[in-house]
């Protein structure tokens, strides 16, 4: 995951021009600021305030994300790798609208479900190839926030992009733009607790809390493009050196 946040335009103006993705899925979620994107099949559209963009890049597609001067661009990128049997599924686009994503309000705590399920509220998406459980957490200050929806065969992390989370014998101490694994994963008894626990600072904070079940397959990654091995990599630069890197003729849009 990578954060992005400047009260600057000429940190950001420049954007991400045309550019290749394949065997991967990019989640771009705005909390503020404008960003239009677009790909060479003549797909287009704007991420403004609390918008997602969630894009199958699948077998491949070119595609630009340029930000648009505003008080604060402030979000950030995810990209899920997706199973062997699925990099080279046809791409697709999800517009995710801030309307689009259940918001619970408990106590000092305010919860927006991007993907996954929480307390029976399911999330904007999903996820067709790799089910990813993707929860917007802001907290008021000094506020105590426990998450029980752990799985021990999961992954799960905590993204901290604005604020603090405060000391505690069991909470996480660290903060903002900073990032904790809390669980790894790898066993079905590799889970030391049953639930996650953090205390917000005397400034409040704002997390992301991801959690997926691991894969646990070979990982060849070469810039924006992410396989499975060094040979098919090879294989999709030589596809943009060929423009035969395009497989399909048009993105779907869920």
């Amino acid at each position: 995951m990578i954060s992005f946040d400047s009260s600057n335009p000429q940190d950001y103006i420049r954007g991400f021009p045309w550019h290749p993705h394949r065997g991967i899925e990019t989640v771009t979620y705005l909390l503020r600021g404008e960003i239009e994107h677009g790909d060479s099949l003549g797909n287009k559209g704007i991420i403004r305030d609390l918008q997602c963009q969630w894009m199958t890049a699948g077998s491949g597609i070119i595609h630009q994300e340029m930000p648009k001067a505003s008080e604060r661009l402030f979000g950030c990128q995810l990209w899920v790798n997706l199973p062997k049997k699925d990099k080279m599924t046809q791409p697709t686009y999800r517009d995710i609208r801030q309307q689009d994503v259940s918001e619970i309000q408990e106590g000092s705590a305010t919860v927006r479900v991007l993907s996954g399920n929480y307390h029976n509220h399911p999330g904007a998406v999903k996820g067709q190839y790799v089910k990813v459980q993707y929860l917007d957490v802001a907290l008021e200050p000094n506020c105590v926030w426990h998450y029980q929806e752990t799985a021990s065969d999961q992954t799960l992390f905590i993204y901290l992009i604005d604020g603090t989370l405060a000391p505690d014998d069991a909470m996480v101490n660290f903060e903002e733009k900073a990032c904790a694994i809390l669980m790894s994963g790898s066993s079905a008894n590799d889970s030391a607790f049953d639930e996650v626990l953090v205390k917000s600072g005397i400034n409040g904070a704002r997390f992301f809390l991801l959690a997926g079940k691991p894969l646990k397959e070979t990982v060849a990654w070469g810039g924006p493009i992410v396989m499975n091995t060094k040979e098919e990599l090879n294989e999709a630069f030589r596809e943009l050196d060929n423009k035969t890197f395009i497989r399909h003729d048009k993105p779907r849009e869920l």
